[in-house]
């Protein structure tokens, strides 16, 4: 089974949540399945070293898991129209992987969840395509055949999916969110099987 890396940071929850519905959208393709990580907080100080096992959810990301993955789904929730510090802080650590040109040719796709409707959901998916145009991935949006992006009053973006969270991060995922968190997991996962066929024969 080629495995598509979802990797994302979460404060309150929601992007988490996304990062489990896109893991769905993954697995409903046949040979394709889904590694969920996340990233440790970091220090506004200094550096501080994490335990190496989160108390919750997902394991920590190592770069082992970029050179293993077919495809990466990347999420972060919306900080001042970009992407947070943590996930950020672990991309910056990605050049050895820039060097060997370890993602090169691998489909990539992207999620965020605001407080705020306009807060900059689009704009922190743009922010977390420019490194891994860097790192020459390919780039997966949404398309408006997924009819939910016409009609949505929440968060949908043919930049990736989104979630308005509320001002005070309560509001659920809504039914349209939730059927693009799952389109984008299918045609994330379809991207990379046809790409992985394509190289493979």
């Amino acid at each position: 089974m080629a495995e598509i890396l979802v990797l994302y940071y979460s404060r309150h929850g929601a992007t988490a949540e996304m990062a489990r519905l896109i893991a769905r959208g993954i697995a409903e393709v046949d040979g394709m399945q889904a590694r969920l990580r996340t990233v440790p907080e970091i220090s506004t100080v200094c550096e501080t070293t994490a335990d190496t096992i989160p108390t919750e959810g997902a394991p920590y990301v190592e770069l082992e898991d970029l050179k293993e993955c077919a495809g990466l789904a990347l999420g972060s929730p919306t900080r001042f129209g970009n992407m947070a510090a943590p996930l950020k802080y672990f991309i910056d650590s990605t050049s050895p992987l820039w060097l060997s040109g370890t993602l090169i040719g691998k489909p990539a796709a992207f999620f965020t969840s605001t407080s705020s409707l306009h807060g900059g959901q689009e704009s922190t998916l743009l922010s977390m395509m420019l490194p891994l145009l860097h790192h020459g991935m390919l780039i997966t949006g949404l398309p408006y055949s997924e009819t939910d992006l016409l009609h949505t009053r929440g968060g949908g973006t043919p930049y990736g999916a989104s979630h308005h969270a509320g001002a005070d991060n309560n509001f659920p995922i809504s039914e349209a969110e939730h059927r693009l968190c799952i389109a984008l997991g299918k045609r994330l996962a379809l991207t990379a099987r046809s790409l992985e066929t394509y190289r493979h024969g």
